[in-house]
C-alpha cells in the first residue's frame, strides 16, 4: 500500500462505513456498514514489504467475518420470528445481538484474535484499529444495552484479562492491547451512565492512545528494552512516553483519570460498591505494569551510547510534546474551568 490516493479512498471509504453503520435506522443498514469498513481496512493492513501484515490481515478478516455473518444470522432469525423488525428489548435479544459485536470490538473473553493481529501490524494501523474500528461496534451496542448479569460478566472479564495480560509483556503493541480490552470495560460501564459519557471517555482514550503512538513511531520503537538507552531526544521521549502511560492508566493528576474519577462517583451514587472496588484494583495492576516499565528504564536498565546515536524522525517530536502535555494539564485545566464557571 504504497499509493497515497489509494490509501485516501480506502481510509474515505471505511469512515463511510463507520457513518452508515451508526446512522442507519435498521440492523440490516449496519451490518452494511460494518462490511464496508471491514473491506475497507483489510488493504490497509496488508503490505509486501512485511510478511506479519498478511498473517494479520488474514486472521482480521476471518475473526470479522465470522462476527459480520452470525450478526447477519442473528438478525434475519430474529426478524422472522417477531414482526417489522421490531426486537423486543428482552435478555435474550440483547445478548444474542451483542455478542458478535462484543467479538468485533475485542472485548474479553471474545478477544483472543486481537493481540496477535496487533503484533503484526504498522504503527498507523494500530492505531486505527484500537479506536476508529471500536467506534461502530461500540455505539451499536449503546442502542441495545441492558446491564443484566452477560453484560456485567464481559465488563468483569475485560477489566481482569486486561489487567493480567499485560504483566508479563516486553511489546509495546501488547501492552497496549491489553490496556485497551481494560478501557473496553470502563466504555461498556460508560454506557450505563449515558451515551455522551462513553464518547468522552472514548475521546480521551483516543487522544492518550494517538500520543503514545505518535512518539514511539518517531523513534521507532516496539520493545521495552529499546527504551532503555538514554540521551537528551530519548530522554525527553521518555518522559513523554511514560507520563502518557500513566495517563493512560488512570493516574490522578493525569487527564486519563478524569472519566474514570466521573465513572467511579456515578457508581458509588447508585451503591456499586464492590463492582467499582474491584474494578479499581484492576485498574491499579495496569498501572502497576507501566510503573514497572518506567521504574526500570529510568532508574535501573538504562544505557548511556558511547557514540553519537542519530534518531530518525525527530520532527515528530513537537506534536508528541503538544499531545502529552495535554494529557498532562487536562485534568487541571477541566477542574479549573468547571470552578470558574
Amino acid at each position: 500500500m504504497t499509493n497515497n490516493s489509494t490509501k485516501i479512498l480506502l481510509l474515505t471509504t471505511l469512515m463511510s462505513g463507520m457513518l452508515i453503520s451508526i446512522s442507519s435506522n435498521s440492523w440490516l443498514g449496519a451490518w452494511m456498514g460494518l462490511e464496508i469498513n471491514l473491506l475497507s481496512f483489510i488493504p490497509l493492513m496488508s503490505t509486501n514489504k512485511n510478511v506479519y501484515t498478511t498473517e494479520a490481515s488474514m486472521k482480521y478478516f476471518i475473526v470479522q467475518a465470522l462476527a459480520s455473518s452470525t450478526l447477519l444470522f442473528l438478525i434475519i432469525s430474529k426478524s422472522m420470528i417477531e414482526e417489522l423488525y421490531t426486537f423486543s428489548n428482552n435478555y435474550l435479544t440483547s445478548m444474542v445481538i451483542n455478542t458478535p459485536l462484543l467479538l468485533k470490538s475485542g472485548a474479553a473473553p471474545l478477544h483472543w484474535w486481537f493481540p496477535s493481529i496487533m503484533e503484526g501490524l504498522s504503527w498507523n494501523n494500530c492505531f486505527i484499529l484500537m479506536t476508529i474500528q471500536k467506534i461502530a461496534p461500540l455505539m451499536l451496542i449503546s442502542y441495545s444495552l441492558t446491564m443484566d448479569t452477560f453484560m456485567w460478566t464481559i465488563i468483569l472479564m475485560s477489566v481482569i484479562i486486561g489487567s493480567i495480560g499485560g504483566l508479563n509483556q516486553i511489546s509495546i503493541r501488547k501492552i497496549l492491547t491489553y490496556s485497551s480490552i481494560n478501557h473496553m470495560g470502563w466504555m461498556l460501564v460508560a454506557m450505563n451512565i449515558g451515551e455522551n459519557m462513553w464518547i468522552f471517555y472514548f475521546l480521551i482514550y483516543s487522544i492518550l492512545t494517538l500520543t503514545i503512538i505518535t512518539i514511539v513511531k518517531s523513534h521507532q520503537i516496539s520493545f521495552i528494552n529499546q527504551t532503555f538507552l538514554t540521551g537528551s531526544e530519548m530522554s525527553t521521549m521518555k518522559f513523554l512516553m511514560f507520563t502518557t502511560l500513566l495517563s493512560l492508566g488512570g493516574l490522578p493528576p493525569f487527564l486519563g483519570f478524569l472519566p474514570k474519577w466521573i465513572i467511579i462517583q456515578h457508581m458509588i451514587m447508585n451503591e456499586m460498591n464492590f463492582i467499582i472496588s474491584f474494578m479499581v484494583v484492576m485498574s491499579l495492576m495496569t498501572l502497576y505494569y507501566y510503573l514497572r516499565v518506567c521504574y526500570a528504564s529510568f532508574m535501573i536498565l538504562y544505557i548511556e551510547p558511547k557514540w553519537n546515536v542519530q534518531f530518525h524522525n525527530n520532527k515528530i517530536i513537537p506534536t508528541g510534546m503538544i499531545l502529552s502535555s495535554m494529557s498532562m494539564l487536562g485534568l487541571m485545566l477541566c477542574t479549573l474551568t468547571m470552578n470558574i464557571f
